[in-house]
């Protein structure tokens, strides 16, 4: 598969948290979460190249300029007994789009599943996200309809109301 030459897909480094978390804002606030932003560039970095790394990034950059981002972590199929991935952010800014950036993105990070012998991609959508629904399956995905998300946030109180 061919992509722009002036696209770069590379793994995230230590000195690209304060850029990919601007990223992460703006895709909040496209996605009007603005208000549910909470954590900062240095935790992110922390959770990304600390004693314990919980995730993973890929930058995109654009004729030298960061515009996208896929961040990830492991997940496991007990029915698969196999690793997963799961794609918790892909965002590219709006000006950026219908470059094939998403395209490339999701392509890398379904490259590294099969190195890492990964059984299934998975990642959720908003169901007003009709672009993004539509995105993925032009590129294959199936969404789900029969599986709801179930979250959990106040983990403190929640195990005291228990």
């Amino acid at each position: 598969m061919t992509f722009d030459s002036n696209l770069i897909l590379r793994f995230a480094e230590p000195a690209d948290c304060t850029v990919l978390f601007e990223l992460i804002q703006a895709l909040a606030e496209y996605e009007k979460l603005s208000h549910a932003v909470t954590g900062d560039a240095q935790s992110l970095k922390e959770h990304l190249f600390g004693s314990n790394k919980y995730i993973e990034a890929i930058l995109a950059e654009y004729a030298g300029q960061a515009v996208g981002f896929a961040l990830f972590f492991h997940n496991y199929s007990t029915f698969l007994t196999k690793p997963g991935i799961y794609l918790e952010d892909l965002f590219v800014l709006p000006k950026y789009r219908r470059k094939g950036i998403g395209k490339a993105l999701l392509t890398k990070l379904a490259q590294i599943a099969v190195q890492r012998n990964c059984g299934r991609l998975e990642w959720s959508v908003l169901d007003w996200n009709e672009p993004a629904i539509a995105f993925y399956r032009s590129m294959g995905a199936s969404i789900l309809d029969d599986w709801r998300i179930c979250r959990v946030t106040e983990l403190g109180e929640w195990l005291v109301d228990s």
